[in-house]
């Protein structure tokens, strides 16, 4: 069950006493379906590539600095000031061994927060101007994850990672990419989408390419609703036909709360729900960008309440110096949220992936409901012994 908002203070009074400790959160099985691989590197490896790559346009050289000045620039309120931080992580992710490093580092990164199972987004276009081909910027990538994959196993975690290939929505390369996509789709690639500003760049641009796809029976998610509106969504979904929605949080414009309580549903938020279109929500970009002005009034809460089928996830992990974990620690605070609350998030996530049904399946049995059967089961053995240390003391 979800408990009631929260007031100013943090925590409904009447939250459960199962709300789970930042620790527990860590530990919890999480799915992540959208976080770019050029908004999460490590500050040090920016430094540090860019001293190898002779990339000499960093705003600050000191690791810590950097991670601040990232953040900063990112919390502008604007989205397109938000995505004039990548030019400086894309500069030094133009080799072979960056990509490498790059991806490898992502995996480990997100499997020591407790994520086991990821799909993390690329513009492979973005990756050429030392002379890499797309195919060598997606080969490298893929190697990435697997060595991560393989020393997050070897440090006792467990992740698997999938690649999903952006292509620009302002540029013209979208179908090459979506054919890039497919050629990798039994490589390590899982799907495909499209990225950047979305004023002035509606998805409709691309339709070839998703024309293409659906062809193929291939996957693809559409970044819409995030800053641009209904109609963003409208056109990603009934023109283009997107399996999952990039953010989507704008779907509450056509969500009206009445005086007394009562909420009443737009056309297109109840075929979003009632088609159980996966939202990809980034609570922490979303505020940076000015989709919500705080976690408390995010459109998550009403939209959890309203069982769309809602997602939690970072976008981008430098610029607003987030995690998995802490995505999670901040709607705990904001609605009191339990980890059944987690648990269902996480199984929405695992259900909208794009890997086949029955690797979902067995993910969401043998991995995410067991896991957070045994943290549940942590708080049940505490509150036992707690109450029999207090029976044998009152005798």
């Amino acid at each position: 069950m979800t408990s009631q908002t929260a007031p100013a203070g943090g925590v409904p009074a009447n939250a459960p006493a199962h709300v789970p400790t930042g620790d527990q959160i860590r530990r919890s099985p999480k799915v992540l379906l959208h976080d770019h691989l050029d908004g999460g590197l490590r500050p040090g490896t920016v430094v540090e590539l860019a001293r190898e790559t002779g990339y000499g346009e960093l705003p600050e050289t000191d690791p810590d600095k950097l991670g601040i000045w990232f953040r900063e620039a990112a919390d502008s309120g604007s989205l397109e000031r938000y995505l004039e931080t990548f030019r400086h992580t894309v500069g030094v992710m133009q080799t072979r061994q960056a990509l490498v490093r790059v991806a490898r580092e992502c995996a480990e990164d997100l499997a020591a927060d407790g994520v086991v199972y990821a799909e993390v987004r690329y513009a492979p276009e973005q990756h050429l101007e030392n002379g890499l081909s797309l195919e060598q910027v997606v080969e490298a990538v893929n190697e990435g994850f697997r060595q991560g994959e393989r020393l997050a196993r070897e440090n006792g975690n467990r992740i698997r990672v999938g690649a999903l290939l952006t292509a620009m929505r302002h540029a013209a390369r979208s179908l090459e990419i979506a054919e890039l996509a497919n050629r990798y789709r039994d490589s390590g690639v899982v799907g495909f989408d499209i990225a950047g500003a979305e004023a002035g760049y509606p998805p409709t641009r691309h339709l070839d390419a998703f024309e293409y796809l659906k062809r193929e029976n291939n996957h693809f998610t559409i970044h819409a609703g995030e800053a641009f509106g209904l109609p963003s969504i409208w056109q990603a979904l009934q023109w283009c036909g997107a399996d999952r929605l990039g953010h989507g949080v704008r779907i509450i414009d056509d969500i009206e709360v009445r005086d007394d309580g009562s909420v009443a549903l737009g056309r297109l938020a109840s075929y979003v729900r009632d088609k159980r279109i996966p939202l990809e929500l980034c609570p922490s970009s979303n505020l940076q960008t000015g989709a919500a002005p705080s976690y408390a009034e995010h459109p998550i809460g009403l939209l959890r309440r309203l069982h769309f089928r809602v997602t939690v996830n970072t976008d981008n992990r430098l610029m607003s110096h987030t995690s998995m974990s802490q995505e999670f620690e901040h709607l705990v605070e904001a609605f009191g949220y339990t980890l059944d609350d987690l648990q269902w998030f996480s199984v929405n996530a695992m259900k909208s992936a794009f890997i086949p049904f029955d690797e979902r399946l067995a993910m969401i049995n043998d991995v995410i409901k067991p896991g957070y059967a045994e943290l549940k089961s942590e708080w049940l053995f505490k509150q036992t012994a707690s109450t029999s240390g207090s029976v044998g003391s009152e005798g």
